[in-house]
This record gives structure tokens, sequence and C-alpha cells, in this order.
């Protein structure tokens, strides 16, 4: 698709506007973007990212939040209102999200009661941790 300022160079940017209710879109080769003055409004540019990752080289299978969460994170939190998912979920996740959030709170629970020397409230909540790594799946 090529530039619709220049019509020589291929688009690299492709914007839609809303301008006095109708949507039009604009499609920009990197030069005319750049003299244009566009930017990305979120800052991050994933094609400057990309670039910094060697055509070769290879993003470990699960490092790839790692590798662009400075990035992601921004560009979350540009279009969401946080980068923590907070919609629907199906009911088997959010039996064991709600299972690992207890698990948590016992646990924390737990190294009060052993700090405060409550022993007997301690077993108590290692028997409620126990029982419950049972009702979590794939628990050993």
């Amino acid at each position: 698709m090529l530039c619709d300022v220049c019509k020589c160079n291929d688009a690299t940017v492709f914007l839609t506007q809303i301008l006095e209710g109708k949507m039009q879109k604009v499609n920009l080769c990197d030069a005319c973007s750049k003299e244009k003055g566009v930017q990305d409004p979120t800052g991050f540019a994933l094609a400057d990212l990309l670039l910094g990752i060697g055509a070769a080289e290879e993003i470990e299978k699960g490092a790839c939040y790692v590798t662009f969460a400075e990035g992601l994170n921004v560009l979350l939190k540009a279009m969401h209102k946080g980068t923590e998912h907070v919609g629907k979920l199906p009911e088997r996740a959010h039996r064991v999200m709600q299972l690992n959030h207890r698990m948590r709170a016992l646990t924390e629970n737990l190294q009060k009661a052993v700090a405060e020397e409550n022993y007997e409230t301690a077993a108590s909540l290692r028997d409620q941790i126990k029982q419950l790594q049972g009702d979590l799946p794939n628990s050993s």
C-alpha cells in the first residue's frame, strides 16, 4: 500500500481519524509521517524495539513479556485502565484464581501467626492450606 501523501513509498504508518463524525483513514510512509509530525500517542514504537533484536536471534518461549514488558506496560496503560485483566474469565480459571488468592491470604496469616508465636492459629491455618492445596488442579 502506497503512502497517501507522496504516492511513492510504502505506507508504514496507518492512522484512523474521526473528523466531524466521519472516519477517515490515512496511510503514510515513514518519511511523510515524520515530516507531518505524526507520533505514537503511547510513546511505544514497536518497530524501534524490534530493530534491537537481531533477525536470527530468538526470544525464548515465555520470555516475550519480559523482553517487551516496559513498552507493553506503557501501551496497555494507554489503551486500558491498567495492566491487570479484570474482565470475564472462564469458570475454571476464575475458580483457580480464587483458590490462589485464598492460598496467599492463608500463607500470609500463617507467617504472621508463627512470628507472633500463636501456634494454635498457625496449626489451624496450616491445615486449611493443606486442604486448599488438595482443591487446586495439578496439585501434588
